[in-house]
């Protein structure tokens, strides 16, 4: 399948899908602490969907039964909310996504809750750099394969980490999920090259010890081979038709972040 090539009509309203992620993300982020239940996480989700009158694009995605993923710990990805209790020093991923007029955002991170391991803590700090490390590489002009290896490198600088070998990110638009797959490891200069209205979610998954995982019974969450505690962070960007980046699912669109690495973001969808 042909890549999808966006307008500028077409990405404003992408960038409208990714504002209801960020604002759920901001919403989560403010509400999360110990004692809630993930469904209850769920539920602050579904509210601001209909509030904004998107819709999800998780619920019934292949049956999954709810609007985000929570993953706790080992759990790395495709957790299903429920009545799990969320705990002092636990890491909290969230993945969640929204549809407005036939458009897709997508965007994930992972929260510690009250004191947190150093570890944990370098272990998502790490991964939430990697994430920036491959937006700022994958520029308009170069190769699909150098942001997966300059996610690779920079997680390899940090320490001894898994990166999920068998999931990745992906091309986005009027699907959640489109070609490309966008691998989080790899050689530079292969694949094809990344040009104006392509749209791409950058979703590093990693953990503290194996890059091998399990699906649990639920067929769903993903888990760690060896229990070692995981992190997952994501964001959809496009390149706009200047050749500059734009964070779809980002409150100011990337620019904070990716300016300590010399990128300037599009102002066309200011």
């Amino acid at each position: 399948m042909a890549i999808q090539i966006k307008d500028l009509d077409q990405i404003k309203v992408m960038r409208r899908a990714g504002l209801v992620v960020a604002e759920i993300h901001q919403l989560i982020r403010e509400a999360i602490k110990p004692g809630m239940t993930t469904s209850a996480l769920d539920a602050i989700s579904a509210a601001h969907i209909k509030r904004s009158g998107a819709t999800s694009n998780f619920f019934n995605y292949h049956g999954f039964p709810a609007t985000i993923c929570v993953s706790i710990n080992d759990e790395i990805v495709h957790g299903i909310p429920g009545p799990k209790i969320i705990n002092e020093g636990d890491v909290v991923s969230i993945d969640c996504g929204a549809i407005v007029d036939g458009w897709h955002g997508d965007a994930a991170f992972s929260v510690g809750i009250g004191k947190v391991d150093p570890e944990d803590q370098k272990l998502m700090d790490t991964c939430e750099e990697s994430m920036w490390v491959g937006i700022a590489a994958g520029k308009n002009g170069v190769k699909l394969s150098d942001i997966g290896y300059a996610i690779e490198q920079y997680i390899n600088s940090q320490g001894k980490y898994g990166i999920l070998q068998e999931y990745g990110g992906h091309g986005i638009g009027t699907e959640m999920h489109q070609e490309p797959h966008v691998l989080n490891f790899g050689k530079a200069g292969n694949g094809p090259e990344i040009i104006p209205g392509m749209a791409l979610a950058i979703e590093p998954m990693i953990t503290r010890g194996t890059h091998k995982t399990k699906v649990l019974s639920d067929e769903w969450t993903v888990i760690s081979n060896d229990k070692s505690r995981g992190a997952h962070f994501e964001h959809t960007y496009v390149i706009c038709p200047d050749g500059k980046p734009f964070v779809l699912t980002a409150l100011d669109g990337g620019r904070a972040e990716l300016a300590r690495f010399g990128v300037e973001i599009s102002d066309l969808l200011a």
